[in-house]
């Protein structure tokens, strides 16, 4: 299973999506894991923001050898699962790749929809979207400009998402 983390830089929260994510896969030991990260405006060649990156490294990822890039139809047809950090990128995943609709999501709207239907896969993900719709918005603030704390927060709101939802979906395997 590949899973993409979409956000706005590409510097922020979903390079930590995706680092958290292979650590939490490596951690499970799952085997046919991989993830990435990619912005809908990235900041193209940059490493992760600092706080960022401290945050990061405090949750047991590897903020190390990271670079910025930016989203393509390509990545995202590649992927297997595409969460995104707010419902605005996951539009903008869908007008480049219509056709990976069940397989887009925020990444609170996945965690939630792994929950209420028990899902084990992401086909479970998709057919659960319309039976279990959001009443609010789904998204993951941007912690960019913001003081430190809001930084830890978002960090350990996205630990908070990733881990379990993957372990829900058992990293792909079975």
């Amino acid at each position: 299973m590949h899973v993409l983390f979409v956000c706005t830089g590409n510097i922020c929260r979903s390079p930590t999506g995706e680092r958290l994510a292979r650590a939490y896969a490596a951690e499970a030991r799952a085997t046919g894991f991989t993830a990435s990260s990619a912005g809908t405006r990235a900041m193209v060649g940059h490493p992760i923001e600092p706080t960022a990156a401290r945050v990061l490294a405090d949750l047991g990822g590897d903020p190390g050898d990271f670079q910025a890039r930016r989203l393509t139809t390509a990545l995202a047809a590649d992927a297997d699962l595409i969460l995104t950090m707010t419902e605005s990128h996951r539009d903008k995943v869908l007008a480049m790749a219509p056709t990976r609709l069940k397989r887009t999501f925020t990444l609170r709207e996945a965690a939630r929809l792994a929950t209420l239907a028990d899902a084990g896969s992401v086909d479970d993900l998709a057919a659960a979207r319309p039976r279990f719709r959001a009443t609010e918005p789904e998204d993951v603030t941007d912690p960019m400009g913001k003081e430190e704390k809001l930084f830890h927060e978002i960090g350990l709101q996205i630990a908070d998402l990733v881990g379990p939802l993957l372990s829900r979906l058992r990293f792909g395997e079975g």
